[in-house]
């Protein structure tokens, strides 16, 4: 009975000692992922709003889900008097023996959150980088997806394409395109820039602005004047513009008499007396 009463006595002890730790804890984890749920909800949609990969958005909003409840649940047990140094040290060799082991997707990962918050692209713009040209068709986890123009699929790595150049083919709403167009030296120059001139009035997407179009004499090459030839127009137009060009010019100069000289070698043979 002594035994009865001195359990029941240590019981109530231990009621009054830890009751209001144990219900200070528990309205700390109510609270705590009530504040959590409405974070990473409100992250999700920031997400969505910037257009952010649909892919990216579950994926971020659990990993920050994780993170934050795995912290709320270490400061809840270290209230009700759990001990947790030794987890919290457990879980941090543990956390750097995967860092080790996957420090290149680590990297990967990392470079795809910079390339979401800087935004040097997004999926539709057409890009170079490592070596690469194409449409981005996907910023996933890790990779980047790119589709080439004869309908190849490139996968690079976030990182090396977050830590390298890239050239966005897509960022800019207009975009100069350059010709070189060379002419015999026995041809009129002033005619031949007649002709250019008259093919780019005639074509509606050329634009006058931000600079109005521009043709001189580039060079004196070893067979041919160079005339070089820049106008402005929409990013959309560019290629439109760069192939229609070169069939016309070619046309209207066979038309007009223009020779296009091409590389050639003459040979002069001598007889010795």
């Amino acid at each position: 009975m002594e035994k009865m009463n001195t359990y029941v006595d240590r019981g109530i002890t231990m009621a009054v000692e830890y009751a209001p730790k144990l219900m200070l804890a528990i309205v700390t984890l109510l609270i705590g992922l009530w504040i959590i749920n409405a974070f990473v909800r409100f992250l999700k949609q920031t997400m969505t709003r910037r257009e952010v990969d649909p892919s990216l958005v579950p994926f971020v909003g659990s990993l920050f889900n994780v993170i934050f409840k795995a912290m709320l649940l270490i400061s809840v047990a270290s209230m009700v008097g759990i001990q947790t140094t030794s987890f919290v040290a457990m879980l941090g060799a543990a956390g750097l023996a995967v860092g080790l082991a996957l420090q290149g997707s680590l990297g990967n990962f990392a470079g795809g959150v910079l390339i979401l918050i800087f935004k040097p692209f997004k999926v539709g713009d057409v890009i170079e980088a490592q070596g690469f040209i194409g449409s981005v068709s996907g910023i996933q986890i890790f990779n980047t997806i790119l589709h080439t123009p004869d309908n190849k699929k490139i996968i690079i790595p976030n990182g090396p394409l977050s830590s390298g150049p890239i050239t966005n083919y897509s960022a800019e709403d207009l975009r100069r395109v350059d010709f070189v167009f060379g002419i015999g030296y026995d041809d009129d120059i002033g005619k031949a820039k007649d002709i250019l001139s008259k093919i780019i009035a005639a074509d509606t997407r050329i634009m006058n602005e931000p600079a109005e179009p521009f043709i001189a004499v580039k060079e004196l090459a070893d067979s041919s004047v160079n005339l070089v030839v820049r106008v402005w127009a929409k990013t959309a137009d560019y290629w439109g513009i760069y192939f229609d060009m070169h069939e016309n010019v070619k046309l209207t100069f066979d038309k007009e008499g223009i020779s296009i000289p091409y590389p050639q070698t003459d040979v002069h043979l001598h007889q010795e007396k």
